[in-house]
């Protein structure tokens, strides 16, 4: 029974297009939730007994140790679902009410989106390629976790995917696999960073790097270092928009010089819902796509407040996640409070 119950689980979460799959421990029951479209939603109210042994199968699975409830594991498992290769990653931690576990899915057969097919608007969709044409430099993707930034530059190294190049990436995880791309999956048990795996990479004679994420200083300062001496260089970073990803940098204690002597540009991006009829259904991305012109370069090296960069982007006609979000809504796919929502995340 508990076997069947939890393929079934999953084989909803994926006919459905979740993201993740929780299992929750209650003060006297339990829940089993997904998120789909990026809100989570109830799809299994039950015993915390079943939930225990949903957990306890989940953790054989994933060759996790069953008797250790006290401390945060995380494990993968590689199933077929309805033909389809699925790579489940999980993590399990320990609550005031039990043991919970996440499952993110991660669908290996999924098609990785063209540039084309990204929901950028024309003009930001030009500007993104152009970014893309330059063989040094780096170019930040930023917003918060399940924006789909890893997508944005899944397109990109589609694009830049050429038999003359040498394509490195070091990712947590690896969500998909591509020809003649060099992946390497982050290992933190073992010591394998962003910033040991990075170190690496540079003597590996690389064209372009993609970095999943910039999280600490020594990171960062390795990209930039990378991008500016030849290297094209794509990463992620945790911010609100565009103008806001120059202060993280300054915050991790890169030099402003450095910074506008790297940044070919910065894109920030949302995921909102599609309205289908009087419900959501769907998704689609919302951007903000700011090159660094001469301008700004000098801007950044003199350390400019946020609101000077941020008129500069203006006036040479970047279009705000907020404007560009309400464009959506006139155009009728999506709604007002739905941009307002993802806006504040």
């Amino acid at each position: 029974m508990i076997i069947s119950t939890l393929n079934d689980l999953i084989k909803k979460a994926i006919a459905d297009g979740a993201s993740d799959l929780h299992f929750e421990p209650q003060k006297s029951d339990a829940l089993v939730r997904m998120r789909v479209d990026g809100l989570l939603q109830e799809i299994l109210k039950t015993k915390k007994e079943i939930l225990i042994q949903l957990i306890s199968r989940i953790k054989v699975l994933a060759h996790l140790n069953l008797a250790e409830k006290r401390l945060p594991q995380d494990g993968r498992i590689f199933m077929k679902v309805e033909e389809k290769r699925v790579d489940l990653r999980i993590s399990t931690i320990p609550t005031v009410f039990g043991e919970k576990a996440v499952i993110r899915i991660l669908n290996k057969e999924a098609s990785i989106k063209s540039l084309e097919k990204l929901d950028m608007f024309p003009k930001e969709l030009a500007e993104f390629k152009k970014m893309l044409s330059k063989k040094h430099g780096i170019i930040l993707v930023s917003g918060p976790t399940g924006s789909g930034k890893t997508t944005t530059l899944y397109a990109a190294l589609q694009k830049l995917n050429q038999a003359e190049v040498n394509i490195i990436t070091i990712e947590d995880p690896v969500e998909y696999s591509f020809e003649q791309i060099n992946q390497i999956q982050v290992n933190e048990k073992i010591g394998m960073t962003f910033e040991r795996g990075l170190r690496a990479v540079l003597r590996q004679d690389p064209d372009i790097i993609m970095v999943g994420e910039i999280r600490d200083k020594e990171t960062a300062k390795i990209a930039i270092t990378a991008a500016m001496t030849g290297h094209l260089v794509l990463s992620t970073i945790h911010t609100n928009d565009c103008v806001s990803t120059v202060g993280r940098l300054i915050d991790m204690g890169i030099e402003p010089y450095l910074i506008s002597g790297a940044l070919i540009g910065l894109i920030s991006q949302r995921l909102t819902r599609k309205i289908s009829g009087e419900t959501y259904k769907g998704r689609q991305a919302v951007f903000e796509v700011l090159t660094i012109d001469e301008e700004l370069s000098r801007l950044i090296s003199s350390a400019a407040a946020k609101d000077v960069l941020l008129n500069h982007a203006k006036l040479k006609g970047m279009h705000t996640l907020l404007e560009n979000g309400l464009q959506l809504v006139a155009s009728g796919i999506t709604t007002k409070e739905e941009i307002l929502r993802v806006m504040s995340e």
